[in-house]
């Protein structure tokens, strides 16, 4: 596009990746820790870079690649609102394409709109994950009982593996279950530096058995699940609810979740206790990797 001044990106435009992160956000919704200065700094600015400036110097594309450990390469790509439609978000994706090495390319987009599911197809990329972003203001939290013989107890080091069971037992049956060790889950959890061990609740049966679990990062609701069988007795939504008391009680006046999109009931269980939806995630990749469903968490 005529007028725009393209080039690398380092660390002192962070402020207008900023901006541009929360432009998109107002207009589409997405994922809230895009616009954070450590998301961008290590998801755009931790590799090759590039920005498109307008003739005031204000940054209305931006994007950073990132070579993953398995062989692929990501890409995180951001268009202003004003600025769509107009062959930036192409101009991205060739460029990434330039600077992959060979390596098979996906697309993180943290702020889904029409414009990018169109011009994504268009460049043969195909999506293999997506998640609604769902929002609760904290003000009007309903209570919801405690099935009967239920007892919960947070995260410590006598509890771990009653929350890697209930874990595995609530998602296997899932679509693309990543199925990993007890210790490289229990690894990923302790190593998320925003991760609430007090606020994260595992549910026992009268016989100690695991049967629900809930994990929280900051005052992100990060996993629920409940096994086969002893869903349809309200676990869930109690769990739900009894976190975000927990979160309000943590200080916080909002909470968030992600549910996968081809998870409908989950997503109508969660409006039921009051979220919201707030927009789009997802990962696209090329169409002969399109069976890769990998996605990092919030």
């Amino acid at each position: 596009m005529p007028g725009l001044v393209w080039g690398p990106l380092d660390e002192s435009d962070l402020p207008g990746l900023v901006r541009l992160a929360s432009s998109c956000l107002r207009a589409d919704g997405g994922l809230p820790l895009l616009q954070e200065e450590q998301t961008l700094r290590g998801r755009v600015l931790s590799g090759p870079s590039t920005g498109a400036r307008d003739e005031l110097g204000d940054l209305v594309a931006a994007a950073g690649l990132a070579h993953d450990p398995d062989g692929g390469s990501t890409m995180l790509g951001m268009v202003h609102p004003s600025f769509r439609r107009l062959g930036l978000g192409a101009d991205l994706i060739h460029w990434a394409r330039e600077h992959t090495a060979g390596r098979p390319l996906r697309v993180a987009v943290e702020s889904l709109n029409a414009s990018a599911e169109d011009l994504l197809s268009a460049n043969g990329l195909v999506q293999v994950f997506a998640e609604t972003v769902m929002r609760h203001d904290l003000r009007d939290i309903p209570f919801v009982r405690r099935p009967a013989g239920i007892r919960t107890v947070a995260f410590g080091d006598h509890t771990a593996h009653a929350f890697y069971a209930a874990y595995v037992r609530s998602f296997s049956d899932r679509p693309g279950f990543p199925d990993p060790t007890e210790s490289e889950w229990l690894t990923w959890l302790r190593e998320d530096h925003d991760f609430r061990p007090d606020l994260s609740r595992v549910a026992l049966d009268e016989a100690d058995d695991p049967v629900g679990f809930v994990t929280v990062s900051r005052s992100w609701i990060d996993q629920v699940g409940v096994v086969p069988e002893s869903r349809g007795k309200g676990l869930g939504a109690h769990l739900t609810a009894r976190t975000l008391s927990a979160i309000a009680g943590s200080g916080a006046d909002e909470a968030w979740l992600c549910v996968n999109v081809d998870n409908p009931t989950a997503r109508e269980l969660y409006e039921k206790l009051g979220f919201t939806v707030y927009g789009t995630r997802a990962r696209y990749t090329e169409h002969q990797h399109a069976a890769v469903v990998r996605v990092e968490h919030p």
